[in-house]
Parts: C-alpha cells; sequence; structure tokens
C-alpha cells in the first residue's frame, strides 16, 4: 500500500482535527466532493473506514456519462494509465444479439471504460489528495457531532486498530458513506421504502473473452429468454483486458422480484453460455459478492442542518440501467461545489439559503429521469413485455439508439438531433420524484 494512503497504525496519536469540510468516506463520491472542494481552496479532510486497495462490488463499467466526470476532474484516462476503453454495447434480448455503440454527442464522449474498483478508488482518493485534501483511512465515523443549535458541526469516529476515538470539526460534512447512510439516518433522513432498490452480484473469472470492443449485457437470462426470477434485471459480461472479466447480474427493483435466489440466477443463466467461453463458476479468481443500488433519490432531502449527501446515501443510481459510478462523482462535484460557495457567503441565512439550493439541483439533474426510469422498471418486471420489446425492437437501429440514449441518460438535449429533441421532451413530461 502506497505510504500516502496509509491508514493509522496501533504505534500513530490519533489527534482531534478542524477543517472547512469533512467528507466521510473515499469511494467516487466522497474522492470527487474532496477534489472539487479541495480545488476551491477549502480545507477538506475524508475519512475513510476501509484500507485501500479495497474490493467494492461493481461492474467496473464507466459509462461515457462517467468518462466526462472523470475527464472535468483532469484524471487520465488513457489507454496506458490502464483504463480498458470500448466502443458500445452487445445487447442480447429476445432471441437477438445487436452490437450498438456509443452515440456520437456533443456533451459527451463516444467511448465507455473499464478499470476494476478497487484501483479506480484508491486513484480517485489519490487525485483528491493532490488537490489537497487529506485522507485519513482505517477511521469508521460513528456519529454526527451537534452544536447547541442541532447542526452538524463534525463528525465522531474510531480510528485505526486500537479504535481511538477521534473528532473532526467542520463547518459541514459530506456524507458519501454509501446505502448505510449512518450519519443522515442520525438526523431523520430514511430511506424511502417506495423507491427501487436493487441488488448486484459479481465475480471475476478467467476467459478467453476478456477482451472485447462491446460490453456485453443480456436480457435472456434462461433458454427461454426472461423470466419472471430474473425480471427486472440483466446480465453483464465486460472484458477487463487482463486476462478476466467481470460477470454478474443486476436486479434493479427488489420490490418486483420473486424471492428467487440471484446467485442462482446468475449460475444458470451463465451456463448457457458455450464451456470454451470459461465463464462459470469454476473459472472464478474471486468469490460472488453482492451490493445494494440504492437509486431514484431515495433519501431527501439531500441537504438538512450542515450536512450533504452524495452519491449512494443519496440514492443517486440510474434505475434505467443500475449505473451509479457516474452519479456519484457528479454529485460529489455538486456537493463540493455547493460547499465552496456556501462558505463564501456569510454564515447565517445567505450561507443557509445556498446549502438549501443542493436538493433542489440533484432534483432538476436527476428528478424527471429517475421517474421515467421507475416506469420503466414497471415495464421491465413483465417478461413477455420484454420478450417482445427486444425481439423486434432489438431490429430497429433508430429504436436502439433511442433506448441506449434515454437509459444511459446521454443526450444533447433540445440542441441535439431529433432523437435527443424526443427524449428531451419525453423527460420533461415526466414529474421529478
Amino acid at each position: 500500500m502506497p505510504s500516502a494512503l496509509r491508514s493509522p497504525g496501533s504505534g500513530d496519536r490519533v489527534a482531534d482535527l478542524l477543517a472547512d469540510v469533512v467528507v466521510v468516506g473515499a469511494g467516487p463520491a466522497g474522492s470527487g466532493a474532496a477534489w472539487w472542494a479541495a480545488r476551491s481552496g477549502l480545507d477538506v479532510v475524508v475519512l475513510e473506514k476501509a484500507t485501500f486497495p479495497r474490493e467494492k462490488v461493481c461492474g467496473d463499467g464507466l459509462t461515457p456519462r462517467g468518462v466526462k466526470a472523470l475527464e472535468d476532474m483532469g484524471v487520465d484516462t488513457s489507454p496506458a494509465a490502464g483504463w480498458v476503453r470500448h466502443k458500445g454495447l452487445r445487447v442480447h434480448g429476445g432471441g437477438q444479439v445487436v452490437e450498438v455503440d456509443w452515440p456520437r454527442l456533443s456533451r459527451w464522449p463516444d467511448y465507455s471504460l473499464v478499470l476494476r474498483r478497487s484501483e479506480l478508488d484508491e486513484r480517485l482518493a489519490r487525485h483528491a489528495q493532490d488537490a489537497g485534501a487529506r485522507l485519513h483511512f482505517g477511521v469508521t465515523v460513528t456519529e454526527p457531532l451537534l452544536d447547541d443549535a442541532g447542526r452538524v458541526a463534525g463528525v465522531r469516529a474510531l480510528a485505526g486498530p486500537d479504535k481511538e476515538p477521534m473528532t473532526v470539526r467542520a463547518r459541514l460534512v459530506v456524507s458519501a458513506e454509501g446505502l448505510s447512510g449512518r450519519l443522515a439516518k442520525s438526523l431523520g433522513l430514511v430511506r424511502r421504502e417506495d423507491r427501487p432498490l436493487g441488488i448486484a452480484v459479481r465475480r471475476y473469472v478467467r476467459t478467453p473473452r476478456a477482451v472485447d470492443e462491446y460490453l456485453d449485457i443480456s436480457f435472456d437470462l434462461t433458454e427461454q429468454g426472461p423470466s419472471r426470477e430474473s425480471m427486472p434485471g440483466y446480465g453483464w459480461v465486460f472484458g477487463m483486458g487482463d486476462g478476466t472479466a467481470n460477470v454478474g447480474f443486476g436486479l434493479l427493483d427488489t420490490r418486483r422480484a420473486t424471492g428467487s435466489d440471484h446467485r442462482g440466477t446468475l449460475r444458470r443463466w451463465l451456463a448457457t453460455f458455450p464451456d470454451s467461453e470459461q465463464l462459470g463458476e469454476e473459472y472464478a479468481v474471486t468469490p460472488l459478492r453482492g451490493a445494494g443500488l440504492p437509486m431514484a433519490l431515495h433519501r431527501q432531502p439531500a441537504y438538512s442542518r450542515g450536512l450533504l449527501l452524495a452519491g449512494d446515501s443519496a440514492g443517486t443510481v440510474n434505475p434505467f440501467n443500475g449505473e451509479g459510478i457516474s452519479y456519484a462523482m457528479e454529485t460529489g462535484r455538486m456537493a463540493g461545489e455547493t460547499a465552496a460557495e456556501a462558505l463564501a457567503a456569510a454564515e447565517g441565512p445567505a450561507r443557509e439559503a445556498v446549502l438549501q439550493r443542493y436538493p433542489a439541483r440533484l432534483s432538476a439533474e436527476y428528478g424527471r429521469h429517475h421517474r421515467l426510469g421507475m416506469g420503466f422498471l414497471a415495464v421491465l418486471s413483465h417478461p413477455e413485455v420484454v420478450r417482445f420489446a427486444t425481439a423486434h425492437g432489438l431490429k430497429r437501429p433508430v429504436l436502439v439508439n433511442a433506448a441506449l440514449r434515454l437509459m444511459g441518460n446521454l443526450t444533447d438535449g433540445r440542441d441535439g438531433d431529433t432523437t435527443d429533441r424526443v427524449v428531451a421532451a419525453l423527460t420533461r413530461l415526466a414529474p421529478a420524484v
């Protein structure tokens, strides 16, 4: 482990800290928030409970939206830096298979990237540190520190293997803790049960399919196609370029699940591939792991009493496709920018007015798209509809391209072509979540 990312050891004296902003969690949302805030000149402390590198359940694929977020942060995304590029998706559905390239748009890159999350998170943490953020690993935040008015004024934590008590005082706190959202819960911000919560399981396998120009996604998870056990969901095979592939299955709305074994669904789907492709459990190089996918801005408001929520803490995963990394980095940026603007304002009503605009910013950016995504999940829960739509829709390139733009939230809006304008109009008509 690089010394720059060293966690506190038993011989270290863990002192209490003071900062402008404390960020809890060093995933894409936390490191993104830290980078943007530190870049604005703020003194930022990041607290991460794990030590890096660490495993994180993920498909490892970044859509063009995620690529844009990395580029906006000045992250080197070249193949020379270890990134694997893909030109589009290979979609399996209704007995059809079609390769579709990412759209060529003015706002977004026309390629996707793959990098293991264990590497991605460490790189982003280093990037935030290079911008001036102070990172502390092996620190478990236990509760918010409240002032006399009940406002969040920092956090309490346990640091290092000896679990030494630690206090970080800050003018603002950003929660990038993920699905657990311990700090948010302590303020009464609980997850809304009427919003979808997905689940993903994945493993790495050593396979000849490690190198591919396309990322595979499949709605046909049985030889007969979509089934009630696998809906609403899809499987994926993402070549990592290093002799392995990330293979997994995502159920996008557990409220509509039948109670079936998701790991079994993955196993049965992979059994439909020829053995020569080596995608089954016998070729695994890691255990099968699972994680939740919090969607549709499920914890609101995303700001309360000095606490900003970013990434999975706010439930920003896209209901259309389960994509979370892009939105984690984007909301990290919004949180970092909001913190900088707020702390530049006079303490009191002026500062609070800036902070109160943060939830509205998230809603304006994602609310209508997520509402459409929730409707899409309702349709996707009917296998016969999915079977019909994919069998006929995948034969029509115009429909496939439009669906890819809508599901991936990748358009030029009203400034784009006819497809973009139709998607923009459809999105404007939907109420925000």
